[in-house]
């Protein structure tokens, strides 16, 4: 790839003709790029295109069994231009943090959750000898005003579940950048947060570069992420990039039936196709030549199925009561998707497990078909719940992983005694495999063996098998590529045509709840303050809130 003008020296990084593998499979097929200083290289793809194999190449992390097989990743400038790959470990590990820093995608695991924030922050600071305790402290607060976190004496002393996903990857952020590096590899860092935050995160990044002189390698799986922030984009697909360019040039005039298709399978604010195209389309021919599908039609039964009549659920930490769902009232009609959207921590989550009982309400009611589901005594209540499910968000910690897909399917048909035995079990279990799209032969293996678009049609699957009316979907595409994303939308309409399904559908993400819902509610700090049809909450908000949620949404 060649250098955009204004960066016509050495590029900070070079990879050179890189080839990995696992075994005799190759991971990476023999690639190159170049990463200028104060630049932002977008490398974009899907789950097991080689990216993050890539990025860890860079610094030595490859897991057991990956090797490099043959090729060259220099790191440029000041002390001394170095080929990482023939690095001795003592000398690479000089090299990681100081010159090279790494921003990973899942704060909440980055961090010990046994340790407070700001003693973690400190460490390579305090590693390198540099820094007494109270200078690396000072540095560390630093950063933190830096990053824009809010009070940083207090973030220091916080531990990290006290703090939101955002403020933890800014935490993270800091942490990068007290060594001062050269070069910053951010992997995946903003995929599970909110539009807002996303946007913050992603100024905060482009400011950086400018301030500190970074050059910036972004590993996403989504375009539109890239326009908000890359100067150039490389795009990779079965361990190869197989187009790159300045971020204009591959957004607006992308060559590749991979690269396009990527752009298109992420829902669109301006239109709502019956279903949505995928990657799979524009790699196949015969798919790209079919007609366009037709808009989809709204749900319109006026039959009330459930209602919610003044719910509150408070918890109590440290003296502190905090109101999570806060005087809410709503009704959702048989056969429509009401979508719930707001920012991390609004009360989404809390609502849609208050409504399933599985967090017991301060005051108000949960009425599902005119019987109130707080008031029921339990024998009643687990008999109902076989009608009411949800799909969570994390396909990986959802699933039991000491389990079979099997017996993970039939549980729920054994609690509530909906097949006559072991054999009508089994056979259920199979057809909603075939019906999710998971190949027969998962119905004895274990979650491990999954993808994570894999795993959620399973989640899917385990959802469907007590035969329910109203399924919760909390943020139950969030985690997803987008490529995935846009099959396991298609398949929750596909199915809620075929088994009558009533959703909410929970999510972050505007665009998606837009594309599913009939109907919208917006919510903020517990309470809900707009609804109405997806194209009037869209096309004219009236809360200032919602303006700026759509503002943030990538273009």
């Amino acid at each position: 790839m060649n250098t955009r003008e204004n960066n016509a020296y050495t590029p900070l990084l070079t990879i050179r003709d890189l080839e990995i593998k696992a075994g005799e499979k190759v991971l990476v097929d023999r690639i190159s790029l170049d990463i200028p200083r104060r630049t932002i290289m977008g490398l974009v793809g899907e789950s097991g295109s080689g990216k993050t194999l890539t990025a860890l190449s860079v610094l030595g992390l490859l897991p057991r069994g990956v090797r490099v097989t043959s090729g060259s990743i220099i790191l440029n400038g000041t002390p001394e231009t170095t080929e990482l790959l023939d690095l001795p470990v003592r000398q690479l590990n000089r090299v990681r943090g100081n010159r090279i820093s790494m921003i990973f995608q899942e704060p909440m695991t980055s961090l010990n959750p046994t340790m407070k924030c700001g003693h973690q922050a400190i460490e390579p600071l305090l590693k390198d000898n540099r820094h007494n305790h109270a200078e690396a402290k000072q540095e560390i607060l630093r950063l933190f005003r830096e990053v824009k976190l809010p009070d940083e004496h207090h973030i220091y002393n916080a531990w990290p579940h006290e703090l939101s996903g955002g403020q933890r990857q800014r935490v993270m952020i800091a942490m990068a950048l007290s060594t001062n590096p050269d070069l910053l590899i951010a992997d995946e860092p903003t995929t599970a947060l909110d539009v807002t935050v996303q946007k913050n995160i992603l100024d905060l990044l482009s400011d950086l570069r400018e301030k500190f002189n970074l050059g910036i390698l972004f590993i996403t799986h989504d375009l539109m992420v890239l326009k908000q922030v890359a100067d150039e984009i490389a795009v990779m697909y079965q361990g190869k990039i197989v187009e790159s360019g300045s971020t204009k040039q591959v957004l607006d005039h992308p060559s590749t039936p991979y690269a396009k298709g990527l752009l298109a399978c992420r829902p669109h604010l301006d239109e709502k196709p019956e279903r949505l195209p995928t990657v799979a389309d524009f790699l196949d021919p015969e798919r790209q030549s079919q007609p366009p599908r037709k808009e989809r039609t709204a749900g319109n039964s006026k039959k009330v199925l459930l209602s919610i009549q003044d719910l509150e659920v408070s918890f109590h930490s440290r003296g502190r009561s905090v109101n999570a769902v806060n005087a809410v009232s709503f009704e959702v009609y048989k056969g429509e998707t009401l979508g719930l959207v707001g920012e991390s921590g609004c009360g989404k989550t809390t609502l849609g497990r208050t409504i399933l009982q599985l967090i017991k309400a301060d005051s108000g009611s949960v009425i599902f078909e005119g019987k109130a589901l707080n008031r029921m005594r339990a024998e009643t209540l687990r008999h109902t719940r076989r009608r009411i499910q949800i799909v969570f968000q994390d396909p990986y910690s959802s699933l039991n992983p000491g389990k079979t897909i099997g017996s993970i399917l039939t549980e729920p048909m054994v609690v509530h005694q909906l097949a006559s035995g072991k054999a009508e079990r089994e056979e259920r279990a199979r057809k909603l495999l075939e019906q999710v799209g998971i190949p027969d032969d998962a119905y004895n293996l274990y979650p491990h063996q999954f993808s994570g678009g894999q795993r959620q049609r399973i989640g899917i699957a385990r959802a469907l098998a007590c035969q329910p009316d109203f399924i919760i979907l909390d943020e139950s595409v969030s985690a997803l590529d987008v490529s995935v994303q846009a099959q396991i939308l298609n398949l929750l309409n596909d199915l809620k045509a075929a088994y009558d399904l009533t959703y909410i559908f929970i999510s972050h993400d505007l665009t998606v709840v837009k594309y599913m819902s009939d109907r919208v509610m917006v919510m903020s700090e517990g309470r809900i303050i707009e609804s109405g049809t997806s194209e009037k909450i869209y096309m004219n908000p009236s809360a200032d809130y919602t303006r700026k949620l759509i503002s943030a949404i990538p273009a």
